[in-house]
């Protein structure tokens, strides 16, 4: 059944390589294999601190292949496979040799260790038991525990208490402090499925969750999203991005849902010169733009080979490929492919925009902040703030400190690593 399914292991789904799948171009020319090997190509995404997939949160520390269930709401999840992907390390920092972009990560919540779940159940019931709330208490472990963490925490909470912590928590908060933690306490895919589904669903689309999510997820990841969108839901995420979007933007976003970008990140430069030639033709050297040729490009070039298609383009041009986009897109698909290329340059000064978008100018978008700050603070939110302040010349923290208040100011100040 939907409910049942578990997620699918990056092993039971390898990555295409550049040698069994060519790339397709506009002139299908194939994609040499005479390529020199990106360092650290095996990996599509570093094994610590990342968001998707992951498993058991007993075994957070360690790699295994068990399952388990998780309670972490007022409805079971369903069990989540454990695969390469878990968070295993105490490590302040991870190296995203792929990915997006290769960088250092610097996270502002790593897994607590020593780490007693049980403990940290207790706490949690005696801040919510008899008159009045512990705050304090409530912050002090949800914000300084991981994902994986507080799922097995809530394991720990009704085991001792036959109560569900969610359903707790939420009784005993309220606003946009009870929003973030319901999002602390849900399984990564989980949230990411819902807050698709959110944007999908009733009057009008929210593109820039959809382009948030889906344009900087790596191949595993958005497969794991799509099943955990169809157990929540019991329907396809790529039919509910069709019937929600249309055009051009429609196509980039079944395109990215496919999760059939080739993640080798082999290169090779003279088929990035080729490449850009073709965007050129398909975009600036006609009437009209070749909506196709971009979206082929973007959505399958690995994002190592797409660094070098931009180079070239700007050798070829004297310009920036992102200007190519502005000038031949509009709108939401505009917005989409430059997220991509925003985010394949600089993965946590593309989140460092959405964060400023969602706190600059009047009222401020919480969905947006509490969503990025969840995801974020396990793999690179210290990258985010020191491109925050780069871009803005205002520290995240003070950003944050301006623009909201009392609990729910502090576990977003907790959780970027400024309490």
């Amino acid at each position: 059944s939907a409910t049942s399914a578990p997620y699918p292991s990056a092993t039971s789904a390898p990555y295409p390589s550049a040698t069994s799948k060519p790339y397709p171009t506009a002139s299908a020319a194939p994609y040499s294999s005479s390529t020199s090997s990106y360092p650290n190509s095996s990996a599509s995404y570093p094994t610590s601190h990342k968001s998707l997939p992951y498993g058991n949160p007993s075994q957070s520390h360690t790699r295994s292949t068990h399952q388990t269930h998780y309670h972490s709401s007022s409805a079971s999840y369903p069990n989540i496979q454990h695969s390469k992907y878990s968070r295993h390390t105490n490590s302040s920092s991870t190296n995203y040799d792929s990915g997006p972009t290769a960088y250092k990560g610097s996270p502002t919540v790593l897994p607590a260790n020593p780490f007693n779940p049980r403990e940290d159940a207790e706490i949690l019931r005696k801040a919510m038991k008899g008159f009045g709330t512990d705050e304090k208490a409530i912050i002090n472990v949800l914000s300084r525990r991981t994902n994986a963490q507080r799922l097995q925490i809530s394991v720990e909470f009704k085991t001792l208490y036959g109560k569900d912590l969610v359903k707790d928590l939420k009784s005993e908060t309220s606003g946009k402090f009870e929003d973030l933690l319901v999002a602390l306490m849900t399984p990564l895919p989980y949230f990411y499925a819902k807050e698709l589904h959110d944007a999908i669903v009733g009057l009008g689309t929210d593109e820039d969750v959809l382009i948030e999510v889906l344009c900087t997820k790596s191949n595993a990841e958005i497969r794991t999203i799509r099943q955990a969108y169809h157990s929540l839901y019991n329907k396809s995420l790529e039919d509910d991005l069709k019937g929600d979007t249309s055009g051009t933007f429609k196509r980039l976003m079944v395109s990215l849902c496919n999760s059939g970008r080739d993640e080798s990140m082999v290169t090779n430069q003279a088929q990035a010169a080729h490449d850009a030639r073709s965007l050129l033709r398909a975009g600036e050297l006609r009437m009209g733009t070749d909506e196709s040729t971009f979206n082929m490009i973007l959505c399958q070039r690995n994002f190592v080979q797409l660094r070098l298609i931009f180079e070239e383009y700007y050798k070829i041009t004297g310009h920036d490929f992102e200007q190519a986009i502005k000038n031949e897109f509009s709108g939401n698909s505009k917005e989409g492919m430059l997220a991509i290329v925003r985010s394949i340059r600089n993965l946590p000064g593309f989140f460092a925009k959405c964060l400023h978008n969602a706190i600059a100018g009047l009222g401020t978008n919480d969905k947006t902040l509490i969503r990025v700050v969840t995801t974020r603070c396990e793999i690179d939110m210290g990258n985010i703030k020191q491109n925050y302040l780069a871009q803005y010349g205002e520290t995240l923290a003070d950003a944050i400190k301006g623009d909201t208040s009392g609990d729910y100011k502090k576990l977003l100040l907790a959780l970027i690593g400024e309490s």
